[in-house]
């Protein structure tokens, strides 16, 4: 029997339960489920809090930042300067309402801050890098007497965990406080902020932790769409009141900043979403901004507006790219098909650029933050080549007859023989930094090479790439050759999958322990979500190192483009992904590592997909699936000595697959329903 300790409550739960005719945020009407697609005990390790309404966890001093009492705890701030700073435990954002009395006139101060390390009386930075400080909130009294202040909603604040509340008064005046309420602004369409339609447990608590810390940040990145952060930055202050785009809801790149599309955000943000909150309504309205927005010459822009930031080759095709993460997930073809003529514009647009070399000549040279990029940059080239190849499939599943889809393979088997001669420097065994002489041997295209299938998996050549990533390694994290002194959970998001898809099972799951769990587990993060970057000293003035001349606290401690190890858990370590669209073709192909357990699962517009294996003694191993009936898998079974291998109680003579790692791999074909693989 599949999963017997979940089938009494799966019975008496519907696959997508929407709320109607109920309010979530403001204006905003509920169109997300109520209802998590598969209740269990890995419920414990959601973040999101259980209502849309919530108070702080416990109380701090100022002065030693250490916890005093549970919350509420002391309330009387006494003289002028006095300060409590009240501790919600967790990322939140929205708007704070704080009721007190007074003995007499002077105002209330509200700071915030995302980090510990800046907990005061001036909020951390959201405002802008090169512009002033945000300082605080002031709700001003006259007289004593009883007083009830709510922040105006152009300055919400979309992603704090520290409150600090202050007296300024020139007199006697005292002020008690009352109350203290957060009313919950992202996640704004969903009435039940832990419905979650995916999961994902297995028998290290500290990944299952990093996987939910994931979904949780991309909660907090789904934000309403009049809630975008104020253009031209402000002097002083800040303001979330810019237009983001169409709909209810859109993802952004982060919480509390910038608070607007970056396509740069899709390849990571989309299939983490997908496997985890299951938000692909917020992902539907980010893309389509930007095809509203597309440029005369067929470019995206780099961000979506207010912003509208533009030059960036590499985020215009990440735009791309999120557009086949969208729709291989959705299967949401009228929005493909809507937007299709802009989309070969885009494509016309970007490979016009590819020069006689056979490699892209990059002229829009805005990226990610690493600290060059131009001319033949193989970070660039490999997007392109996956760009290419997912343009392919999107010609396909659009019912192109004009024969694009082969167009764009060849396009891509051009490209890619153009970047082995031209950007793999085979002294070193990696791939440089550009066409150029250069010494450079960068984490983000290396990373990429090896996940969008620049080199053949079982190659030499993959496994030099491979070892020689983990030369940039320090106790805390990957530092980028392109970034120096920068951890960047972004490309570390990359090179954990690219260690995955040559089976350096140990590699990764090293390396999301070493990153991700330092920072989940540093008491002055958020201790909930992921964060944008850090530096290899252990602080976390991302990028500040590098001759960037701004507040440290600007860094973004809820980043949905940090969020990688939340699709590899599923995808790779469970092995549960989706093929097609939608899921009518699906794989499991799991890497058990040091594991001894796991399970997890997602929904489709088909249905739902779980799957479950579990080490028995010390080789044998139970795989189940369970898929929907309409449905066709691949089970692709990792290298095994021989001994035995059932397939749904029929056993697999050797001979039937292909050797790997001292052992065989076996491909299965399957039709979709329940199935359980003993192996060993």
């Amino acid at each position: 029997m599949l999963f017997p300790h979940l089938l009494t409550s799966l019975a008496t739960t519907s696959l997508l339960g929407f709320a109607t005719a109920q309010t979530c945020w403001k204006n905003t009407t509920c169109s997300g489920p109520i209802d998590t697609a598969f209740p269990g005990s890995w419920e414990t390790n959601i973040y999101a809090p259980s209502s849309r309404t919530v108070s702080p966890k416990s109380v701090l001093s100022l002065a030693t930042r250490e916890v005093i009492s549970s919350y509420p705890g002391p309330s009387l701030l006494s003289s002028n300067g006095s300060t409590y700073v009240f501790d919600f435990g967790i990322e939140v954002g929205g708007l704070v309402t704080v009721k007190y009395s007074t003995t007499g006139p002077g105002s209330l101060g509200l700071a915030f801050t995302e980090a510990k390390t800046y907990i005061g009386q001036w909020s951390d930075s959201s405002n802008g890098k090169f512009a002033g400080p945000d300082g605080a909130l002031y709700s001003n009294f006259t007289s004593a007497g009883n007083y009830s202040y709510t922040m105006p909603d152009l300055s919400l604040r979309g992603g704090f965990r520290y409150l600090s509340l202050f007296l300024l008064t020139n007199g006697s005046t005292s002020l008690n406080i009352q109350d203290i309420s957060l009313n919950i602004g992202f996640a704004p369409t969903w009435s039940n902020l832990r419905a979650y339609q995916g999961y994902f447990h297995c028998s290290d608590e500290t990944l299952n932790k990093i996987w939910y810390s994931g979904a949780y940040t991309l909660q907090t990145n789904a934000v309403p769409v009049g809630t975008g952060r104020h253009v031209p930055f402000l002097t002083t202050g800040w303001a979330n009141n810019g237009t983001l785009g169409p709909g209810d809801t859109i993802i952004v790149d982060g919480a509390k900043r910038d608070r607007a599309v970056w396509p740069g955000d899709m390849g990571i943000a989309v299939p983490s979403s997908f496997v985890s909150v299951g938000d692909l309504d917020s992902v539907k309205n980010a893309l389509q901004v930007m095809y509203n927005y597309q440029n005369s010459d067929g470019s995206f822009p780099e961000a979506g507006p207010p912003l509208l930031q533009q030059g960036s080759d590499t985020y215009h095709m990440w735009s791309m790219i999120g557009t086949y993460n969208y729709v291989l997930y959705s299967n949401d073809t009228t929005f493909l098909a809507q937007n299709w003529a802009k989309y070969l514009k885009a494509m016309n647009y970007i490979y016009g650029k590819v020069g006689t070399s056979g490699l892209l000549n990059v002229t829009g040279i805005r990226d990610w933050a690493r600290w060059q990029q131009g001319f033949n940059n193989s970070e660039a080239n490999i997007i392109l080549y996956h760009t290419l190849n997912t343009g392919a499939d999107l010609a396909t599943w659009v019912g192109d007859t004009t024969n694009l889809s082969s167009t764009y393979i060849a396009r891509a088997t051009t490209l890619k023989t153009a970047i082995q001669t031209y950007c793999y420097d085979s002294a070193y065994g990696a791939f440089k930094d550009n066409a150029t002489a250069t010494s450079l041997h960068p984490q983000d295209a290396n990373s990429m090479a090896l996940l969008f299938g620049i080199t053949s998996a079982n190659s030499t050549q993959a496994q030099s790439i491979s070892s020689n990533l983990l030369k940039n390694w320090t106790p805390i994290g990957a530092e980028t050759p392109e970034l120096p002194g920068n951890i960047s959970p972004f490309i570390s998001s990359f090179e954990i999958q690219g260690h995955l898809t040559i089976g350096q099972t140990d590699r990764a799951l090293e390396l999301i322990r070493r990153s991700w769990g330092w920072y989940l587990t540093n008491p002055n993060g958020s201790e909930s979500t992921v964060i944008e970057g850090y530096l290899t000293n252990g602080s976390f003035g991302y990028r500040s190192s590098r001759g960037y001349s701004y507040d440290t606290s600007y860094v973004s401690h809820s980043h949905g483009w940090s969020s990688g190890p939340t699709s590899a858990l599923t995808n790779f370590i469970l092995g549960l992904s989706v093929t097609s669209p939608a899921g009518g073709t699906w794989k499991l192909a799991p890497q058990f590592g040091d594991l001894t357990s796991a399970e997890g699962g997602f929904v489709t517009s088909l249905g739902k997909y779980r799957a479950q294996w579990i080490k028995s003694g010390k080789e044998y191993y139970t795989l189940n699936v369970q898929t929907p009936e309409s449905t066709t898998g691949a089970l692709v079974l990792p290298s095994w000595a021989g001994k035995v291998l059932k397939v749904d109680g029929k056993t697999v003579s050797k001979g039937r697959g292909k050797a790997v790692g001292g052992g065989e791999q076996v491909t299965l074909t399957v039709k979709g329903g329940n199935h359980t693989v003993v192996m060993g």
